[in-house]
């Protein structure tokens, strides 16, 4: 067990991690490119909002409070390719870069990578016939210091 004074300190807030979702995902739905994407597929954007601040609580805070299966949904969705990954992963980075907890945005934007590539890779796998998938080539911007 930890001493009060041992705790360790949680790396965000439940509210950092809100503010993340929300300025990223208005970030998305501005994009010229992943906003008509988004919105024709996301028909009530409170409850999937919902949803992604239960998996990045998942994730940043183990939580534990998402239960889901994003796998098979992004797979079985027509038109995704690369481009639209990468899209993301940039547009990613920069509401991230805007947000005061660095060192939460800066975790994020390495799940984020790793999520990513996972989704991508088995996209591929279900969509891309014989074909061996291909990584995304990841670049990610300079950390702000």
């Amino acid at each position: 067990m930890y001493s009060a004074a041992q705790q360790p300190t949680a790396l965000c807030t439940e509210q950092e991690i809100r503010a993340l979702v929300h300025d990223f995902y208005d970030d998305v739905r501005q994009d010229e490119v992943l906003g008509p994407f988004f919105n024709s597929r996301i028909h009530d954007w409170d409850a999937h909002l919902a949803k992604l601040v239960d998996f990045w609580s998942s994730i940043l805070l183990r939580t534990g409070r998402f239960t889901g299966a994003p796998m098979p949904l992004h797979a079985a969705m027509p038109g995704l390719s690369a481009e639209l990954f990468q899209r993301w992963l940039t547009t990613f980075y920069a509401s991230n870069a805007r947000q005061p907890n660095q060192a939460m945005a800066a975790q994020a934007n390495a799940m984020a990578e790793r999520i990513a590539q996972s989704l991508w890779m088995g996209y591929q796998m279900r969509n891309g016939g014989d074909a061996v998938p291909t990584p995304l080539d990841s670049e990610r911007p300079a950390p702000h210091v």
